[in-house]
């Protein structure tokens, strides 16, 4: 990774000098445009409307219009702002880290120690985690001032900017205002059916199904070109889910949901003791084998008996 900024983190007096990176990147396949009569790259070019030249992107300033006038700002001009120049990442306040509402968080940045001794970035991340409370901060990156949450994300230090106030809408749907009458029993149906997919968060179990077919499809109009079959790329379509176009009620919609759950858990556990019940099968075999032959030595035995008892009643009836 190569470091976007550098500056420091600053509360009170002490000063705990960082490298920023960014923490994401997009896994995108990445397409252009193009011409679809004759395969030509699409390309858009800075044409200038006064003098309609082309204009390179280093001959770009940017400019304000209120309507009436307008005011050309260089990146000279953008450059003496006292908040660009500043380096310096300035805690605000720590906050209980429950506090945050998630719907605020932008983008994502890894913090790096910049220095010879690291002693007060580990302080810094240590005092943090203890106190379970995240810092918020001000800073300038990119001719912006941004609002962010400095927080710990295992060993590292990390910075996630926050949407500012004014940037979140406020929900207000009027179909809410209405009222709704829930029933205990549908609320019951209802937290068993979250129950019956209730697990831990993995997020290396997800991935983008999106992304993997473009991919898929891409290796195949390479390979066959407009010969390429959808079919044989991907398989025949499935349709419609079975039952799909029933109109279901909210409870019944629920009890077969929990049941299809339950039944794919109950599939997946069988599969997994399907080996172990089999090699219980294999070591019950010797016992088997052993009544077997216990049972064949008690018939021997009977039928060496069952003859003497004869003889037995023959000498009675001589006497």
């Amino acid at each position: 990774m190569r470091s976007i900024w550098k500056g420091a983190i600053t509360f009170g007096l002490v000063n705990v000098n960082v490298k920023v990176y960014s923490a994401t990147e997009d896994h995108d396949l990445p397409l252009h445009q193009v011409h679809d009569a004759d395969g030509g790259r699409i390309r858009y070019q800075r044409r200038c409307e006064v003098c309609g030249k082309i204009v390179d992107f280093g001959d770009i300033d940017k400019a304000y219009d209120d309507g009436e006038r307008t005011v050309v700002l260089t990146d000279d001009d953008l450059a003496t702002l006292p908040s660009e120049r500043s380096k310096e990442i300035d805690v605000v306040e720590f906050v209980p880290s429950d506090q945050l509402d998630p719907i605020m968080f932008d983008r994502s940045y890894f913090l790096e120690p910049d220095g010879s001794s690291p002693k007060a970035y580990v302080l810094l991340r240590r005092t943090l985690e203890e106190q379970e409370r995240t810092a918020i901060v001000l800073f300038s990156l990119r001719q912006k001032t941004r609002l962010a949450a400095l927080r710990v994300r295992g060993d590292v230090l990390m910075l996630q900017t926050l949407l500012w106030d004014d940037e979140v809408r406020e929900a207000r749907f009027p179909s809410l205002d209405a009222s709704v009458r829930i029933g205990a029993k549908e609320l019951d149906m209802s937290r068993s059916l979250v129950e019956s997919f209730a697990s831990d968060f993995a997020p290396e179990r997800f991935t983008d199904e999106y992304q993997e077919e473009l991919r898929k499809l891409v290796e195949a109009k390479l390979a066959k070109g407009d010969a390429m079959s959808t079919e044989e790329t991907f398989g025949e379509s499935s349709g419609d889910e079975e039952g799909g176009g029933e109109v279901l009620s909210l409870m019944d919609a629920l009890q077969r949901s929990i049941e299809t759950n339950r039944s794919k858990k109950g599939g997946a556990k069988k599969q997994t003791t399907t080996k172990p019940a089999a090699k219980r099968q294999t070591a019950t075999k010797p016992a088997a084998a052993k009544k077997t032959a216990a049972t064949k030595t008690a018939a021997t035995k009977t039928a060496a008996k069952k003859p003497a008892a004869k003889r037995s009643s023959a000498a009675k009836k001589s006497a």
